[in-house]
């Protein structure tokens, strides 16, 4: 059974530098024998991302947009299963194989039909004592009888109908057993009778035209006994046990359909456990669970013990370490690494991991360095996808967050994938604008991140443009749209900051919360004092996400 993939994911609303060192990490961990890291992503790509991935020939990761822990992931697929007709023989067999206690049953098409469980079998071979008239039932039919017991046939009679049969054991005098065939109002069509070498008690049987005769001991009879019993319709047939044996095997023979559990809770593959486990506290039912789809098609099985399992998918967060901003569900699963280049967030994990965070320009960076200290070479294409995530978070090295380790790495990567670097340059600023080419809600959420300082949490898009014309034309629109998505998330405000590759400066509209619009300290340009004037300021971590915080502590916010 091939292992589950470790996922190797950036923040949602994925930049360049997120998408190419996941990229780039699972490409090292592969190299170094590890198949298991996928590379993923959480959100959509962007015109930036679609050209570099085009130009080295990569394909876009793989998206994973929500790995919450549900029924899918505990449960067993290939449970161990018994038909309605099988016989309790059967069910006990499995049972003991697969020291388990309990097995669904499942009609034609996997379709469920109900749960047969040592307790439901336990009650029918050890009945209460009021009822002790069930401990000689046998819902089977004779066919089902003869296999159990490996019996020699002598004759049948409609040999697969279901039907109960009471069974008796013909140890006594012939006048004995007249009476006590004639109990509890059961007829002899309805009776089975187990009889050793009694000839007398085989033929008042036959007379009397029970349902069954089972002669015991693998003993011969008389052929006039045969012929009688075809006369009168009795079936007839020789078991090779002795006859309590017998009599315990033919008891085994009973179907499992009329003793299993039929009001059983059906549970969905795409539950989310956290939900169930709330629900199923509630249940008295602690034996298997079953997992349905909506035709009642059984898809798996789990019992209480599997869902206090610890998850088993893993992940490795690249470009980013707090929750806030990473795939749906990430704080319910297995966080084995984090890669980042960012201040420490809020991002617990539940035991020791490897985390490797450097104040660098780019994850893309630390990516490489581990190349390095591991003596290994990227293939060119990885090579240009780490130099396309650097240059890009580092805005080709204008950034305030470029450092010199950054400029050394894009060097040697440029000298090991052969690859120049003027004309990737290019190629990842002259994508085109974002704000001309994709819808604003879109916008505005293509690169953004969601941020805690105390109790107050505020939103921090970027776009990176050629001048600020397209930005100016559409103010009022992303505005809007800004609006909108902070009252959604329910954050206090929201920042789209719009930073001139050229220029290498910045206009900051802001929205939200009154006291933070009217507290920025940057000249606003605009009529409405929502647009502000950030000269010198491109970096949204190192320089605009700290301003902000002071901010909100000055304010007492945070």
């Amino acid at each position: 059974m091939p292992n589950r993939p470790i996922y190797v994911i950036g923040h949602k609303n994925p930049d360049t530098d997120s998408v190419c060192s996941a990229i780039a990490y699972a490409a090292l961990k592969q190299a170094q024998g590890f198949n298991d890291y996928v590379p993923a992503r959480c959100g959509n790509s962007n015109a930036r991302i679609d050209a570099i991935l085009q130009r080295f020939q990569t394909p876009l990761p793989v998206f994973v947009g929500d790995v919450t822990p549900r029924v899918r992931d505990v449960m067993t697929q290939h449970a161990h299963t018994i038909a309605p007709e099988a016989t309790c023989a059967e069910a006990l067999e499995l049972i003991d194989r697969y020291d388990i206690r309990a097995l669904p049953v499942i009609a034609k098409g996997q379709n469920l039909r109900g749960v047969i469980t040592i307790f439901n079998l336990g009650e029918f071979f050890v009945p209460k004592p009021k009822n002790l008239r069930e401990m000689r039932r046998v819902h089977s039919s004779v066919n089902a009888i003869a296999r159990s017991l490996k019996a020699r046939t002598l004759h049948v009679t409609d040999p697969e109908r279901n039907e109960n049969i009471f069974l008796r054991v013909g140890a006594m005098e012939l006048e004995t057993f007249g009476r006590f065939t004639s109990e509890e109002g059961i007829l002899p069509a309805q009776s089975g009778v187990i009889v050793g070498d009694r000839r007398e008690i085989q033929l008042a049987a036959i007379d009397m035209g029970v349902r069954l005769l089972v002669v015991t001991g693998n003993l011969e009879l008389a052929p006039d006994t045969v012929e009688k019993a075809k006369e009168k319709g009795v079936c007839l047939m020789v078991s090779p046990y002795d006859s309590a044996t017998t009599a315990w095997i033919i008891r085994t023979a009973t179907f499992v359909e009329p003793l299993m559990d039929t009001d059983i809770v059906r549970w969905q593959a795409d539950e989310k456990l956290a939900s169930l486990r709330r629900r199923i506290a509630t249940l008295n039912d602690s034996t298997l669970q079953c997992v349905t789809d909506a035709d009642g098609k059984l898809l798996g099985v789990f019992t209480r013990g599997d869902l206090l399992k610890p998850s088993n998918t893993q992940l490795v967060l690249v470009d980013h370490n707090e929750l806030s901003q990473a795939v749906t569900g990430a704080d319910e699963v297995t966080i084995i690494e984090i890669i980042d280049h960012h201040r420490l967030g809020s991002a617990a994990t539940q035991q020791p991991i490897l985390f490797h965070n450097e104040p660098v320009g780019s994850t893309c960076t630390i990516v490489a360095d581990l190349y390095r200290q591991a003596n290994l070479v990227p293939k060119q294409a990885i090579a240009g996808l780490m130099m396309s995530g650097l240059i890009s978070d580092t805005m080709n090295l204008r950034s305030p967050t470029s450092t010199r380790k950054d400029a050394e790495i894009l060097h040697w990567l440029s000298h090991v994938g052969d690859i120049d670097i003027d004309p990737l340059v290019r190629l990842i600023f002259d994508s085109g604008s974002l704000i001309s080419r994709i819808p604003v809600d879109k916008l505005i959420t293509s690169d953004c991140k969601l941020y805690q300082e105390g109790e107050t949490r505020f939103s921090v898009a970027q776009v990176e443009e050629l001048g600020f014309d397209r930005f100016r034309e559409h103010a009022d629109e992303i505005a809007d749209a800004l609006e909108a998505y902070c009252k959604k998330e329910k954050v206090l405000f929201s920042c789209l900051l719009v930073t001139d590759i050229n220029t290498q400066n910045s206009l900051l509209l802001v929205v939200g919360d009154h006291t933070v619009c009217q507290s920025v300290s940057y000249p606003p340009v605009d009529a409405k004092g929502r647009i502000f004037d950030l000269p010198g300021v491109v970096s949204r971590k190192k320089q605009l996400v700290p301003y902000l915080s002071g901010l909100l502590h000055s304010l007492g916010m945070a």
